[in-house]
């Protein structure tokens, strides 16, 4: 069974953490999507181009949460509540929307511009960080591990891309700031 992403990628890295968290059988080949060998191994995998996918044998799963419901029933884990379930659903949307940012400024546009694609992302984001910042200490929220490790990746990329100041988000700087110091958060650090 083998994981291929990029180091960068807050969804690979979550996957990573969470399965040597479990001690689970997995392999991992960081790919850069941007070159050309990593790009035709994205085409040649996953039709929508997008990482991380599992390959385990034939079967390939070409999404991060399908991949961790994947590994849950291979390997009898238990699954997260629906509150679980739709707080990890929050955090992907505030990812996508700053990956979109990240993406966009790459490509040259000014991301500050007040044009309706930039606005709607900024909102998201700061509605759904806003949002996190509040849940992230609620009992429910500190009881799934996957949460948990999803949360500290997106505000670890964050802090990384140096896209969002955080510095009046005390719970999430705080939350992050307990998991940083963990070796499996050390140890796939996109910094490194």
């Amino acid at each position: 069974m083998k994981l291929i992403g990029s180091n960068t990628s807050p969804y690979a890295r979550r996957i990573r953490m969470w399965a040597a968290a479990k001690q689970l059988p997995m392999s991992y080949q960081h790919i850069d999507i941007f070159s050309e060998a990593g790009h035709d191994e994205l085409i040649r995998h996953n039709p929508a181009r997008k990482i991380p996918f599992l390959v385990d044998d034939a079967q390939l799963i070409c999404d991060s949460n399908l991949i961790v419901r994947y590994l849950r029933e291979k390997h009898q884990l238990p699954f997260p509540s629906w509150d679980q379930e739709n707080w990890l659903i929050l955090i992907n949307a505030c990812n996508d929307s700053l990956v979109e940012l990240l993406l966009s400024k790459r490509s040259g546009f000014d991301i500050e511009q007040d044009k309706l694609f930039f606005n709607l992302q900024r909102e998201r984001i700061g509605h759904t960080l806003h949002y996190l910042n509040e849940e992230c200490v609620t009992e429910e929220f500190l009881h799934c591990d996957y949460l948990q490790i999803s949360l500290y990746c997106l505000i670890d990329w964050v802090l990384f891309r140096e896209l969002v100041d955080l510095s009046d988000y005390t719970n999430l700087m705080a939350f992050h700031g307990r998991w940083q110091s963990q070796a499996i958060a050390q140890q796939t650090d996109p910094r490194n």
